[in-house]
């Protein structure tokens, strides 16, 4: 069985590496998120595939389509399992990802962010957004669906639904994993690994609570059991 876990190493670029280090490529994968990138760019892509990971390269581009088309096209030749662009940008700018994408002979997963974690319904009022939270999730999913895309980073509040209204193997990635009884953070919509698992996620994306920890391994292999 493969493994649903994506470790978060959203830590400094030190702590990032000695963390991987410690981890089973076997028994996950790893998510490089804006802070690492930023401080290190595609440098510690390269140590984490020399390590053996899949990489999932966090970084939402979210801009004109021209200029997210070269930047998918700079995260493909870096070597990435997984990337994501943010859905808000549009129809053509989904499509201009899609593009390069299916270009290339060894392609990397395409997935949307839908709405952050750290945004309720309040949040989307405060920006001008007039649809309750699932609503609007549903919509940038199937858009990205549409695209082409393989699938959509989305909350576990929302999984229920999305595996209702969209295709099988549309890939469904879910932050905001919490053990239960776990500060949240600044997480607004949060779920437990087993929750989101069994409301129908591909993958669960977790980072405090593999990264603070003294053996990460072995609690990836407990939750590995529990899910």
């Amino acid at each position: 069985m493969k493994s649903p876990i994506i470790v978060a190493l959203d830590i400094e670029s030190e702590r990032a590496l000695e963390l991987a280090k410690k981890l089973n490529p076997q028994e996950c994968k790893v998510k490089v998120g804006s802070q690492l990138f930023t401080a290190d760019g595609p440098i510690i892509i390269e140590k984490l595939n020399e390590l053996g990971f899949d990489i999932f390269l966090d970084l939402k581009f979210h801009d004109i389509p021209n200029t997210v088309k070269k930047a998918v096209e700079v995260a493909i030749k870096m070597g990435v399992w997984m990337l994501n662009v943010h859905s808000l940008g549009g129809k053509e700018m989904l499509r201009a990802a899609y593009e390069v994408v299916e270009k290339v002979s060894i392609k990397p997963l395409l997935v949307g962010v839908t709405v952050l974690t750290s945004l309720n319904d309040k949040s989307l009022k405060e920006v001008g957004l007039g649809l309750n939270t699932e609503d609007q999730v549903l919509l940038l999913a199937e858009l990205c669906q549409t695209e082409g895309l393989n699938g959509v980073v989305c909350s576990a509040n929302e999984l229920s639904v999305l595996r209702k209204h969209l295709e099988e193997d549309f890939l469904l990635v879910t932050p905001g994993i919490r053990s239960s009884g776990q500060e949240s953070d600044d997480q607004k919509r949060i779920s437990t690994a087993s929750e989101a698992i069994s409301n129908g996620a591909d993958y669960i994306v977790i980072g405090r609570e593999i990264s603070n920890e003294i053996d990460p391994s072995e609690k990836i292999r407990q939750i590995l059991e529990t899910v």
